[in-house]
């Protein structure tokens, strides 16, 4: 098998010359990049791809840590990432953790071995504490606002979302409001939000007027059941367009508006309204942020898609 010395041998010129060709080098004349590259093509050469990661010293490569593997919230941060990833010629492994901490923590630590250029974090469990000791190892990006910690993210406007969605509720006359919800507020800075929001500005004097533990189409199914039994109920807001899918296989929006998130295409296709945080954005800005000196937080601005 043919090795980079006797591809020198053979073109006449230096192994650095044939090693800045097979790195894409810009200080190479066309001349000798055409010869030797010809030379390659008739030995059937394929060059040592660990090999060239460790000349160049990045291997093209990028880590996207995710909570569930099959989750729309997963698929459409990911699509983001993979299309601004594919446009840089990077490869993109997936990482799901399903809130592990000590899961998270091995990907983490294999980052610091160098398995990767780099690591978004599109939701965690462990701290931020904990994360930004790894930022001298490689680029780290989270896709929630890190505060005072000096970690890049993308800030979608979640907070901005629900207040302005439950204050223009409340402005309309509705009163008796229902809300989904997934992970508890202690483990989900957007779970806090949207309580915190509705608690607030709609006040919670009845429990029932929440289901928690919502995730899935089927857990909609679940909350649909629920809600389907309680009077008076005007407005279910939901925490997934996926969620207010399975919501109305029992209630119907002649009846109640229901609200989902995301914009996604049940939310198309059932014909209801959605609150779209452009998390495909987030992503796309997540991949570029990972190649910034400096960190820096960017915010995606939300947009609400009424149907009627």
């Amino acid at each position: 098998m043919a090795n980079i010395r006797d591809i020198a041998k053979l073109s006449g010129y230096s192994v650095t010359t044939v090693s800045r060709v097979l790195n894409n080098h810009p200080y190479v004349s066309e001349e000798k990049r055409t010869k030797i590259l010809k030379i390659m093509q008739e030995l059937d050469y394929i060059p040592n791809a660990k090999a060239r990661d460790l000349s160049s010293g990045k291997s093209k490569h990028i880590a996207v840590m995710i909570p569930y593997a099959n989750h729309p919230y997963s698929d459409k941060i990911v699509s983001g990432i993979l299309n601004a990833a594919f446009k840089d010629g990077y490869k993109v492994t997936l990482l799901p953790t399903n809130y592990d901490p000590t899961i998270e923590m091995n990907y983490l630590n294999a980052l610091a071995a160098k398995a990767w250029d780099g690591m978004i974090i599109t939701s965690k469990k462990v701290s931020f504490e904990v994360i930004v000791r790894y930022l001298k190892y490689a680029p780290i990006v989270c896709c929630e606002n890190t505060g005072d910690f000096p970690i890049s993210c993308v800030s979608i406007k979640r907070e901005e979302s629900y207040i302005d969605l439950f204050t223009s509720l409340k402005k309309q006359g509705y009163h008796n409001i229902g809300l989904t919800v997934g992970r508890t507020e202690k483990e989900s800075a957007s779970t806090g939000l949207v309580l915190q929001a509705y608690n607030s500005i709609i006040g919670l004097s009845d429990p029932s007027m929440i289901v928690r533990n919502c995730r899935t189409y089927e857990d909609g199914i679940q909350a649909g059941i629920h809600f389907a039994t309680l009077k008076n109920l005007e407005v279910i807001v939901t925490n997934g367009d996926d969620v207010a899918a399975g919501i109305l296989q029992h209630i119907s929006l002649a009846q109640v508006s229901v609200i989902g998130e995301e914009n996604l295409l049940s939310s198309r296709l059932l014909n209801f309204s959605t609150i779209d945080h452009h998390i495909d954005q987030c992503g796309e800005a997540a991949f570029q942020l990972l190649w910034e000196k400096e960190s820096r937080t960017v915010s995606i601005p939300y947009t609400f898609i009424e149907r009627r």
